[in-house]
């Protein structure tokens, strides 16, 4: 993996766990190593031929990746982040957001963490009054399907 000794120092402090790119023991799946069953897609979320994909590498998704490029090129300005872990991958994915100037809205119940819970709720609130909204996904659900009489004028 090309990630700092730092990084893995956080992932594996005494070089005697399981770290970063090491199988993991039920399985034998490297962690965050792409093609593995640990960064494949869940097969509860189809895949489309329409989809885009885009690996990364860090912790943010746009991290010397083509994410930006293509949400730009795509017109988008606002997105939705949903995903695990909440307070790493994901919070980080959406600071980057963030100062890239999009909207970004964190679906909390869309969203989770292996970590300690003052973790997620720190993630709440940071993203709440820092880096932008936080919902859950019946209310986006009932936002798409409210009829908005003045907005196709």
């Amino acid at each position: 993996l090309n990630i700092s000794a730092a990084a893995h120092h956080v992932y594996n402090p005494t070089g005697a766990g399981v770290g970063l790119g090491h199988p993991l023991p039920n399985n034998g799946a490297k962690v965050l190593m792409a093609g593995s069953w640990a960064a494949a897609v869940v097969d509860e979320l189809p895949q489309l031929a329409q989809d885009i994909h885009v690996a990364k590498y860090r912790m943010s998704g746009f991290w010397d990746t083509p994410l930006d490029s293509i949400l730009r090129n795509l017109g988008r300005t606002t997105i939705f982040f949903a995903g695990v872990n909440a307070d790493q991958c994901v919070m980080t994915t959406l600071c980057d957001a963030h100062f890239l100037g999009y909207d970004c809205v964190l679906v909390k119940d869309c969203t989770a963490t292996t970590s300690p819970e003052y973790c997620w709720l720190a993630t709440l609130y940071n993203v709440q009054q820092c880096f932008g909204f936080v919902t859950d996904l019946d209310s986006i659900f009932t936002a798409l399907n409210t009829e908005n009489p003045g907005a196709n004028k």
